[in-house]
Formats: structure tokens, sequence, C-alpha cells
């Protein structure tokens, strides 16, 4: 039985995020986004937390704020959204990501998130393995340059120094371990829509979304 549930899957810097707080806001939907989970399991293995005590961290003292340009992201009422999307912190969600002890104590966490009432959830493997009964499915890519320009755009904006060569070696180095691990490959799921976004405006892409959302749910 499928359950109401979009998800959008995709390799760094497609969009995925955007994407998904465009469909929240524009329907009034929940929102997962499971990258955050595995960016916050990072930010509190630096503090040299357990496993254990990441798991209750992010059950009880973390909360997801929508707002119409962004999820900011609460942790015990304090801001650390920008502190969770740093490069540092990027690079060690991707490798922690890869381990499945990791992977097992986020998954019932990102499960939870589903009440019933129909969710968006965003991140690398929520069609394949999180939510394979999805009702509808997206993987959203873009070439590795289009996405080195978006991630170069969005930390300069921020205030941080940048390199677009490391920043596109990384992006690609990214990839292939994504794509190549053994536990939960970045891969789209068979029944997936795929999505392009190189040449496209988030504006387009979410228009291609909103017929889909509204063929499976209106």
């Amino acid at each position: 039985m499928k359950i109401n549930v979009i998800t959008i899957d995709g390799p760094s810097a497609s969009g995925k995020g955007a994407l998904a707080l465009g469909i929240a806001n524009i329907f009034g939907f929940k929102i997962l986004d499971s990258g955050s989970l595995y960016r916050l399991f990072a930010y509190f293995l630096k503090m040299k937390l357990s496993s254990n005590e990441i798991a209750d961290q992010i059950k009880m003292n973390i909360e997801f704020n929508k707002s119409n340009e962004k999820l900011i992201i609460l942790h015990e009422g304090k801001d650390i959204t920008s502190e969770l999307r740093s490069e540092e912190i990027a690079k060690l969600a991707s490798e922690y990501g890869s381990k499945k002890t990791v992977r097992d104590s986020l998954y019932s966490i990102q499960r939870n998130f589903y009440d019933g009432n129909i969710l968006v959830a965003d991140g690398r493997d929520m069609g394949t393995v999180v939510f394979k009964d999805a009702k509808l499915k997206i993987f959203l890519t873009a070439s590795p340059e289009e996405r080195a320009k978006r991630r170069y755009i969005e930390l300069q904006n921020r205030g941080q120094e940048v390199n677009m060569p490391a920043l596109l070696a990384d992006i690609k180095e990214r990839d292939l371990k994504d794509s190549s691990r053994e536990i939960s490959p970045l891969i789209p799921a068979e029944d997936s829509h795929l999505i392009d976004s190189s040449n496209m405006s988030l504006k387009e892409v979410c228009s291609i979304a909103k017929n889909l959302i509204k063929k499976e749910f209106i």
C-alpha cells in the first residue's frame, strides 16, 4: 500500500532542499530534510557524543522550522543552521553516512517523521530505502559543473571563502562515494520521476513537481 509521502532524492547541491521547501510551503506539507539529520550526526560527533546520545539529542532537542526561504534547524532553541551547512560538516556527514551503524540509528527517526499526513522527504535514499512505499518519488539531478556553481554562490553568500575547482572536485568525489557505497547507494528508485535541473530555474522545477503532485494527491 502506498503512503502519503513525496520523496526527492538526488546528488549533492542538486536543489533537493530548495524544491522540498518550495513544495512544502506551496501545499502546506510537513518536511523532512534527511541530509540535515546526517549533518546533525556529524555535528554532535564533533562534540564527542555517542550514537545513542546523538539519537536522543535529535529526538528531544532538535526542531525544524520552515520559512519562505530556508529550513531553520534549532538545537535547544539555538539556530545552528549555518554551522550545519559548512563544508566541513558536509564532508563529515558524507563520510559517516556510509556507515551502517549511523544509517541504522537514523532510520527509525526518519520513518517517524511520517504521521499519515503528506510528508515531503528529501535525501539520497528516501525513495529506495526509507520510504520505499511512497506515493510519489522524484530524482532530481544536475551536471556537476552546475551544482558546483550553485554551491559556490550559496557559500559566498554566507561569507565563506570558496575555491571553484576544489568545490567541483569535491562534488565529483562525493558523487562517486554516494553512488558506489555498499549501503543505500545513491540511485534513482525504479518508479521515480527523473528531473534534470541543469538548465532549469527553481521555479521551473517546482512547476513540474506541482503537476506531479496534483496528479497523485489532488
